[in-house]
């Protein structure tokens, strides 16, 4: 009988920014969702210069847990950017990434590698079974930016903005991410399906944040979007053949490691 195959490793990208209700549970279910299915793992918590307690619970968990490390912007520089930092710190064979307030049960970790190994995707993104409980008003921005980007880039993608990515580091490595904001789940699943990767998607529940506030929603963050879509749309267009790819270069370097 030939002996299993080795787990694969996991980076997880967590970004931060006055979360301090909400990120040690999320870091505590995501080891041990971690610990159950990943061979090796890091988590990389990207704190935004947060100015309430989160960096300082981050900093007691990191010592507690020598897996977590710490990544910290001296100035606030939105999502994009602090997914970046994280994506170019990571080091192990697979990056995910989820939102410091929970909104899925970290242990479908499990079934989308699963759902790589099988389908042989370089990409697994989730989306939401059921999205009502999100709000009226962030519901219709997520149905309209969802037809947005299908009809701008010619292919459906369900939830885009949903911080459910599971992806090889091929990926991360082959794209240059420039998004500052919340453009930057699309502008990641566009470029990497222009490069020929493929992405499958899966459903999973939805939980709905119950503590702390969504920076994620409000009409700043719709306008920074459509600004940097209106500023990257052609870049992103753009379709690369596979052996063309390159090594991404690092656009968002953390200010400071903890």
């Amino acid at each position: 009988m030939m002996p299993p195959m080795p787990r694969p490793s996991v980076s997880l990208v967590i970004p931060m920014y006055n979360e301090e209700l909400n990120i040690e549970q999320a870091v505590a279910a995501a080891v041990e969702s971690l610990e159950k299915y990943a061979g090796d793992y890091e988590i990389l918590i990207v704190d935004d210069a947060s100015t309430d307690a989160s960096p300082r619970i981050a900093a007691s968990l990191s010592h507690a847990n020598p897996k977590i490390r710490i990544l910290r912007h001296e100035k606030n520089r939105k999502l994009g950017a602090t997914l970046r930092t994280g994506f170019a710190a990571a080091r192990k064979d697979l990056v995910f990434y989820m939102d410091s307030d929970i909104p899925f049960d970290p242990d479908v970790l499990g079934r989308a590698m699963r759902a790589m190994e099988v389908t042989g995707a370089d990409m697994i993104a989730a989306y939401r079974h059921d999205r009502t409980m999100e709000g009226f008003k962030r519901g219709v921005y997520t149905l309209v930016y969802n037809w947005l980007i299908g009809f701008l880039f010619g292919w459906p993608h369900r939830d885009i903005n949903f911080s459910f990515k599971l992806m090889k580091r091929e990926v991360l490595d082959a794209i240059e991410l420039k998004s500052e904001g919340s453009l930057i789940d699309a502008e990641l699943i566009v470029k990497a399906k222009n490069r020929g990767f493929a992405i499958q998607q899966i459903g999973t529940d939805y939980f709905p944040r119950i503590r702390g506030t969504s920076h994620l929603a409000s009409f700043g963050v719709v306008l920074k979007i459509l600004q940097e879509l209106v500023r990257l749309y052609p870049e992103m267009r753009k379709k690369v053949p596979r052996e063309q790819r390159t090594r991404a270069v690092d656009y968002a370097p953390a200010d400071r490691h903890g």
